[in-house]
């Protein structure tokens, strides 16, 4: 009796062992650290890449590219990285941290966005240098920041912003309230917007373009899951997501880049 019951014990402890690491098993999960900007094509494509790879999940994180290249410095796990310009990316494979060469996947450019009844009454680049417009744009390390930057110099203005952003949607998100006046982000985040807010083309945006790179990251649990993912975003299907957003292709450069 007492080894039945015995054995009993310990067939249930085993079944329930069994049982709590079946519940507690996540499967497999694809960390994806992005630029802001790429929020939602890069939603779309992870539901994509999980319908093509069943019991994978795809786990984003979407910030400023400097801030994102900061953490993988610092140990972050990741297993893909892209990034809004070059130079950021740069920052990445001078640490060694991608697992391959970064590969060109889009590009975009810069836009004037304002409130969508625009009290400022903003026409131009130039009515940006008035002081009484309350003008947000991103911090000169980021990387619509840093094209932000270019782009005044292109244009011979002189910008004096009343707040300086980590990302792209910050800068947005304070125009679409009322926070700001204007600001300058990309013509994908004014067209994500929709009718909260409105775009003013400058047209010297066209000669200060950012290039955006992708890489699988040298800590990818999976390499060659991270490499599958960074394949559909350069692949023609990751092409006519990010292109439906407003993203040009990754060869339309006609200038500055970064």
């Amino acid at each position: 009796m007492r080894r039945t019951a015995a054995a009993l014990v310990a067939v249930t402890a085993l079944l329930l062992t069994g049982c709590s690491g079946a519940a507690d098993d996540p499967g497999d999960v694809l960390t994806v650290y992005a630029a802001s900007s790429l929020t939602a094509p890069f939603t779309e494509l992870g539901g994509q890449f999980e319908a093509e790879h069943p019991g994978v999940t795809v786990r984003f994180s979407f910030a400023g590219s400097s801030d994102l290249v900061a953490q993988l410095q610092e140990g972050a796990p990741a297993d893909v990285f892209a990034s809004a310009d070059q130079a950021t990316m740069d920052k990445l494979t001078a640490d060694d941290l991608a697992a391959s060469a970064p590969v060109p996947f889009a590009t975009n450019t810069l836009e004037i966005v304002v409130p969508a009844d625009n009290p400022a009454g903003i026409r131009s680049l130039a009515d940006l240098e008035s002081t009484e417009v309350r003008l947000v744009v991103c911090a000169p390390e980021v990387p619509c920041g840093a094209a932000a930057q270019r782009l005044a110099e292109r244009a011979g203005v002189t910008l004096t912003p009343v707040s300086e952003e980590q990302k792209v949607t910050d800068v947005l998100a304070k125009v679409s309230s009322g926070e700001a006046d204007a600001g300058l982000v990309y013509v994908t985040d004014v067209r994500a917007a929709g009718d909260a807010v409105r775009g003013i083309e400058v047209p010297e945006a066209g000669s200060v373009v950012n290039v955006y790179p992708i890489a699988p990251v040298t800590t990818a649990v999976d390499p060659s899951l991270a490499q599958e993912f960074v394949d559909l975003v350069v692949s023609d299907a990751g092409q006519r997501v990010l292109s439906r957003a407003g993203f040009g292709p990754p060869d339309a450069t006609s200038g500055d880049s970064g």
